[in-house]
């Protein structure tokens, strides 16, 4: 038995000496097709190999090299005291990119959500992508460029078909300051010779990037935008205009200042309503369809991984920040309203602190406005109390608040406000209690008027954005 084994041994060991050559050739095969075809984050791939250039592990290992932290600013400046600040065109930063959606399934396949529709969060993630490229193309590589806001990205026609799509972009506002506005939209890629149509236009967006000297993280100045023509002269104004009211927001913000009479009056109103609910002697009670604002909260944590860098290595991007916070409001307002959820706009949204690679990031989504609101105020107008069940058309703002602290625990940051609005086929309200809910209850309402106006304003300046010719 002892010399059968040992034969079956020797048997066995012989044709793997065969076998191993092989083995060994394919396993170096496959290995060498990996690398040349290297997976994406979830971003289109042109635009992923533009924003992260270097592989994480040379990164990790020069860090460890240097002993640099690369969250906190050396001290050391490191951008060029001569800089060509001259003024620039705007057609200088235009850039766009073609998603061949319909030419290629499995591209197509990152970009499909379950109802067979396009994922919004991935398309959002490109459009930071993009605008960190066009952000380059004008201030150059001696500079960090960082998102600061998007102020808004608003759906202008749902995407009803599976088509190639065109995500364009440029710099449309910038004084010499620090801060940039740029204007993006995502589309239905024309054919070639031919202009982007009105009806094809899907998102239009805007977001500010500011520059930080990379040694310091202070802020730095950019070249102004030339405006040669009436086109550019729109574009800039209407860029100027909203560095104007973020100014505003920031000198009337609900932590500086108290709310006006009439939000006043709508707080007390508010207030009342509930004493009437709990009073024993009113016959007035709480309707299914009105919930309170605590009861509406969902909450994530999640540790961030090096795949989601942006392109100076150890922070994480803004555009999965965007995803994140997309996906989690969808999920709040569905929650919320026991329906899907059709997405109508990120109202002006900030990113307050950056967010290293390896810390845990808390994600937290509340429902904090419902329009029609439950008491109206004075600019309202009229919005009675409805019956639940009655076939009415709810907008529901989630704001999306985020903090990050590092693997130990230790010190915690803000890093940022995301404010979506969504559109539910049923009649909700929602109550807050608390003072600070009031707050945040009293901002949302703020922040809806501040987008009607704006709306309004784009209608009045009407068109696409196009590229900006000579």
């Amino acid at each position: 038995m002892a010399s059968r084994s040992a034969s079956l041994r020797t048997l066995l060991r012989s044709k793997l000496a065969v076998r191993l050559p092989s083995l060994q050739l394919q396993c170096q095969t496959r290995q060498f097709n990996v690398s040349a075809t290297r997976p994406t984050d979830g971003v289109f791939r042109e635009l992923t190999d533009q924003r992260v250039q270097t592989p994480w592990i040379e990164a990790f290992r020069k860090r460890q090299r240097e002993g640099e932290d690369a969250a906190q600013g050396k001290g050391e400046p490191r951008t060029p005291k001569e800089r060509d600040l001259s003024p620039k065109k705007m057609s200088d930063s235009y850039h766009s990119v073609i998603l061949p959606l319909a030419q290629d399934p499995w591209l197509l396949d990152t970009y499909l959500n379950s109802s067979g529709h396009i994922r919004l969060g991935t398309l959002f993630m490109d459009l930071d992508a993009l605008s960190g490229i066009i952000a380059y193309k004008h201030t150059g590589d001696d500079v960090t460029t960082v998102t600061a806001a998007f102020d808004r990205i608003t759906i202008n026609h749902p995407l009803t078909e599976i088509c190639d799509l065109e995500l364009s972009g440029q710099v449309t506002y910038a004084s010499g300051r620090s801060s940039m506005e740029i204007s993006l939209q995502v589309a239905k890629a024309p054919k070639p010779g031919e202009q982007t149509k009105p009806e094809d236009v899907m998102i239009q967006a805007a977001c500010t990037m500011v520059s930080l000297d990379p040694g310091t993280k202070k802020p730095k100045s950019n070249a102004p935008v030339r405006t040669d023509t009436e086109e550019e002269k729109r574009l800039y104004a209407r860029g100027e205009e909203n560095s104007k009211h973020r100014k505003e927001l920031g000198q009337k913000s609900l932590l500086k200042t108290t709310p006006n009479d009439e939000e006043s009056d709508l707080i007390h109103a508010m207030w009342q309503k509930q004493l009437r609910y709990h009073d024993p002697n009113d016959h007035l009670r709480k309707p299914h369809n009105v919930h309170f604002m605590d009861a509406t909260r969902l909450t994530t944590a999640s540790i961030m991984m090096p795949q989601y860098r942006n392109r100076h290595n150890f922070m994480i991007f803004g555009g999965f920040l965007l995803k994140q916070t997309f996906e989690l409001a969808f999920c709040c307002a569905a929650s919320f309203a026991h329906a899907r959820p059709t997405f109508l706009s990120l109202d002006p949204s900030t990113f307050t602190n950056p967010v290293p690679v390896g810390s845990v990031l808390y994600l937290t989504a509340t429902v904090v406005y419902t329009d029609p609101p439950l008491v109206a105020g004075s600019t309202d107008g009229d919005a009675p109390e409805k019956a639940q069940g009655d076939n009415e058309q709810t907008k529901v703002q989630i704001r999306v608040d985020s903090k990050v602290r590092d693997i130990s625990h230790g010190e915690t940051k803000p890093t940022g406000q995301f404010n979506y609005t969504f559109t539910v086929n049923k009649n909700l309200k929602v109550l807050p209690r608390t003072y600070t809910e009031f707050m945040m209850y009293v901002d949302a309402r703020r922040r809806v008027r501040r987008v009607l106006e704006s709306v309004k304003q784009g209608e009045a300046d009407g068109g696409t954005m196009e590229r900006i010719t000579e």
